[in-house]
């Protein structure tokens, strides 16, 4: 039996990126308020305390993201493929992966904060604080990892307006009782921790909500099918190669720090102030990245190889629009931006030096960002944690030959070459990713 052809348009790519980026907007504000809420108490130690337990736990959840994206492509292709049954099933199998994970993190909490504070010391005060953080945040860990698999769920199926919700409720909410928590109850950083559980709790429920039709067929507890033993195999080693990919991708952006604070403190400040365009950049594409994801999946499900190299095109060609906006931002208005960021004269300056090389990450990194998407629609998950390798190497190897002759400026140029080895890389991959598509 062949299924119905998969339409595409410009609209269609612009009605799944759209609401990704609006949502991803909205992050980096509540990063600014769980700040703001404790810099009021007029004390440094329960800033340092957030911003330490926060990046401990957003680098463990990091790590499974491999959730989000599996499930993208495995529930694409079963939507291409017009398998109802297995769109519910992985559902279950992500909520049940997502539940798993979280206990394991709260039952090792105690060995997970030891080797966190191992590896990034900090002071006896912010060291007790970020603990007593920490140690209220994980138990919300099953419902802040099952987001990650809802999300992609709700992305396959292209119903980018409902992460948008989840995402502004989530936010919404966690702010709401961060204000309320700090400024009302005077809680201080375990009000901050406690605010967040609570969103995460009510963003895990509402996204179970929000993927109700999955509940309104039986296959999602029909346990032999959920537990059958080739689908979960795949979804394993799937969810495997992500991880491992990731894994080497994070290697590059931690020892970009690394290798930046071995300029000197200005440059590190400058280096750190010129990462958040590349966050900015990340955020703003990653919706174009999405679109790539759902659409490829589902042609490479429904066996449609015509629509899989269409829908890459079209999203590419948006998300080639949007490196150009950004590029175009940058230029314009990059050196407010830094002035924003630091009042310190010395890493202005530096940063201004550096400035261009953010201008140009957009158009440069584009590539690998949408390869990325496309290869995720795909599963070709094998391919992705392959050439991730090699570019980490290829980066490596970049780094220490360029720094040594133009400083900080073949650091940037390293980060960039790693973006140009993962695009040409992938590319070379894309062929037979095309032929699986029959």
């Amino acid at each position: 039996m062949t299924t119905p052809p998969i339409r595409l348009s410009h609209a269609r790519v612009l009605k799944i990126a759209l609401p990704i980026v609006l949502a991803n907007a909205t992050v980096p504000i509540l990063g600014a308020v769980d700040t703001g809420v404790v810099g009021q108490l007029g004390l440094a130690t329960p800033i340092g305390a957030v911003g330490v337990g926060a990046t401990v736990l957003a680098s463990i959840y990091w790590i499974f993201g491999f959730l989000r994206m599996g499930t993208t492509g495995l529930v694409s292709q079963a939507q291409g493929a017009r398998d109802a049954g297995e769109v519910s099933a992985l559902l279950t199998r992500a909520v049940m992966i997502a539940a798993l994970a979280g206990l394991v993190l709260i039952a090792f909490q105690g060995p997970i904060m030891a080797a966190a504070f191992a590896l990034a010391p900090a002071s006896e005060a912010v060291e007790t604080l970020a603990r007593d953080y920490i140690g209220v945040r994980v138990w919300s860990a099953p419902a802040a990892i099952a987001v990650y698999g809802l999300t992609g769920w709700l992305i396959a199926l292209e119903r980018t307006r409902a992460v948008l919700i989840l995402q502004l409720v989530m936010n919404g909410v966690n702010i709401l009782l961060d204000l309320w928590f700090v400024l009302g109850l005077g809680w201080g950083v375990s009000g901050v921790a406690g605010a967040t559980v609570m969103s995460e709790v009510m963003g895990a429920a509402l996204g179970l909500w929000l993927c109700r039709d999955a509940f309104a067929r039986g296959a999602w507890r029909d346990w032999p099918r959920v537990f059958e033993r080739a689908r979960v195999i795949r979804m394993a080693l799937v969810n495997t190669d992500i991880l491992i990919r990731s894994l080497f991708l994070l290697a590059i952006m931690v020892s970009f720090t690394f290798f930046s604070s071995g300029f000197g403190d200005v440059p590190l400040a400058a280096n750190q102030i010129l990462m958040q365009f590349l966050s900015i950049t990340a955020f703003a594409l990653d919706g174009f990245a999405f679109a790539a994801e759902a659409i490829v999946g589902q042609a490479l499900g429904a066996r449609d190889r015509g629509t899989l190299r269409r829908g890459a095109l079209l999203a590419s060609f948006w998300g080639l629009i949007g490196a150009l906006l950004l590029t175009l931002a940058f230029g314009l208005f990059g050196g407010r931006i830094i002035d924003l960021m630091t009042t310190a004269p010395q890493v202005r300056e530096e940063a201004r030096a550096f400035l261009p090389w953010m201008i140009a990450t957009p158009l440069v990194g584009l590539a690998s960002w949408m390869f990325d998407g496309i290869f995720i629609g795909a599963t070709r998950s094998r391919d992705m944690r392959n050439m991730a390798a090699l570019s980490a190497a290829i980066y490596f190897a970049a780094a220490y030959a360029l720094m040594g002759v133009f400083g900080n400026h073949g650091l940037w140029m390293a980060l960039l070459v790693s973006y140009v080895a993962r695009a040409v890389t992938l590319a070379a991959r894309y062929p037979a990713l095309e032929r699986a598509a029959v």
